[in-house]
């Protein structure tokens, strides 16, 4: 076997999956640990696992529209177009969701224990997480549509769609350090 085909097997998305189900794992056991061994500090290390989660979470969904717009370009059914569709579901699956998923846990804990869910600034940056969710959504729809060669869109919609997890994001922080209303 060639590096090429260790890259781009169904054993190696294999074994990314495991990498990051055992993170994932190791990531509850750390909260577990903190809980059990400084419980006044529980909520600093939601809070800092809150805002790793949102990074990696924002880190693809920053990248992936790039990953689209390059693919868009590739011949479908190319050696290109295969390892963008590689490219794209690995992001999709082992980054992307598991880093939304943490992002909302911890998100709502917090929203719960430390605002009591109170505060039109927290309303608005949840509306606006939700919006950042359906752009994941659309987003994992089209890397569906690329690994069937289905229907692209053309590369310039999709350096469109890149501006918006940006504009999403500078909304949210704005809402998270001002606290406007």
């Amino acid at each position: 076997m060639n590096a090429s085909e260790l890259q781009s097997g169904r054993a190696a998305g294999r074994r990314s999956a495991v990498r990051a189900f055992v993170a994932l794992v190791v990531f509850i056991a750390i909260l577990a640990a903190v809980y059990l061994v400084r419980p006044d500090d529980f909520v600093l290390y939601i809070k800092a696992f809150h805002v790793i989660a949102v990074i990696s979470w924002m880190a693809g969904l920053l990248y992936m529209p790039r990953l689209f717009i390059y693919h868009s370009d590739a011949e479908p059914g190319s050696a290109h177009s295969e390892t963008f569709k590689m490219m794209e579901q690995r992001l999709l699956k082992i980054i992307m969701n598991p880093a939304m998923m943490i992002t909302w846990v911890l998100g709502l804990f917090l929203a719960w224990d430390v605002y009591g869910f109170r505060g039109g600034w927290l309303h608005a940056k949840i509306g606006l997480v939700i919006l950042l969710t359906l752009v994941h959504v659309l987003f994992g729809r089209a890397v569906r549509n690329f690994a069937v060669d289905g229907h692209r869109k053309s590369p310039r919609y999709w350096r469109m769609m890149n501006e918006l997890p940006t504009v999403l994001m500078i909304g949210i922080v704005i809402l998270v350090i001002v606290k406007p209303f």
